[in-house]
């Protein structure tokens, strides 16, 4: 089965865009795609599915509990644990699995929640 070449006539909205307006509309039309799926996550996340992401990340099995608990404590289950063991690796410059460790042991928990404000 051979398939009819549209192409052309199915490029003619974005033929006269100039490469930084192709640009941003990628990322615009990627938005439309991640945001839904993004508030998803933060709606119906759960204590389970974010020690998952942990333990995908390179956390001990012992540390994603204490640091679940410690984001539910300070509400920022909605950013996802592993959004905020991220941040604050980035943030320390440190190893994110020495992050986790960090929070896990009751460490930067301040600072780890000043990154969401």
């Amino acid at each position: 089965m051979r398939r009819e070449d549209d192409f052309q006539e199915r490029r003619k909205h974005i033929a006269n865009l100039t490469d930084e307006e192709l640009y941003n509309r990628f990322w615009e039309l990627t938005a439309q795609v991640v945001d839904p799926l993004l508030e998803l996550g933060r709606k119906n996340t759960t204590p389970s599915v974010e020690r998952a992401v942990l333990l995908r990340m390179g956390i001990s099995s012992l540390d994603t509990q204490k640091i679940v608990e410690g984001c539910m404590d300070r509400g920022l289950m909605a950013h996802g644990t592993g959004h905020v063991v991220y941040k604050l690796s980035k943030e320390k410059s440190i190893s994110i699995r020495e992050a986790g460790e960090m929070l896990a042991q009751g460490k930067c928990w301040d600072e780890a929640a000043a990154l969401f404000k």
